[in-house]
């Protein structure tokens, strides 16, 4: 569990400087410069994420609590709004991203939720419990942040829309069914 946890903290912590130690993250950049910036941020990230993987892999099966059966199915719907919601993040000009602007966060949040939900391990509450209070967290950071620079989205069309969804769709349908078991190691129920 500690492998896992350290994972967490490496992946998480480096995606939340912007959060809690922007002063600290502006200094690096200024010291290193963007590109050293980048390939500190990505090793980290990098070996993080490698952290999770093994940690959540090799943890202990300790029930927290098990979750009925009909909570896959809102995991699986979620799952679904997440691929639709992380698509809007690349395709341009959706009514998507216009709303919510920040639409790779509100994605994470949503997966992260579902899979709490239907995941009663310690292990899956460390993991999916982390994701979904850092994207809570990332969320009210970067709205607050909005406020302040006044920033704003690209008008949306409905060709943009069309797009996000067909590319959302295709993206979970891929996944659910080709590639959650071979990458994740548990076939969605």
């Amino acid at each position: 569990m500690i492998v896992l946890i350290l994972g967490l903290a490496m992946f998480l912590g480096i995606h939340s400087l912007r959060i809690f130690a922007d002063d600290w993250r502006s200094a690096r950049i200024q010291q290193w410069g963007e590109k050293g910036w980048m390939a500190f941020a990505g090793a980290v990230s990098l070996v993080g994420f490698i952290l999770i993987i093994l940690g959540y892999g090799k943890a202990a099966p300790i029930p927290v609590w098990s979750p009925p059966m009909w909570l896959h199915h809102v995991t699986a719907l979620l799952s679904l709004l997440a691929f639709i919601i992380l698509a809007a993040a690349f395709v341009p000009g959706n009514h998507i991203k216009a709303a919510v602007k920040h639409p790779m966060v509100i994605a994470v949040k949503a997966w992260a939720f579902g899979h709490l939900l239907a995941n009663g391990m310690l292990a899956d509450i460390l993991l999916f419990g982390a994701f979904l209070v850092w994207s809570v967290l990332c969320f009210r950071s970067l709205r607050q942040r909005d406020q302040v620079q006044g920033s704003t989205v690209a008008a949306a069309n409905l060709k943009g829309t069309a797009i996000t969804v067909a590319a959302g769709l295709a993206g979970y349908l891929i996944f659910a069914f080709f590639l959650h078991e071979w990458l994740i190691g548990v076939p969605v129920k």
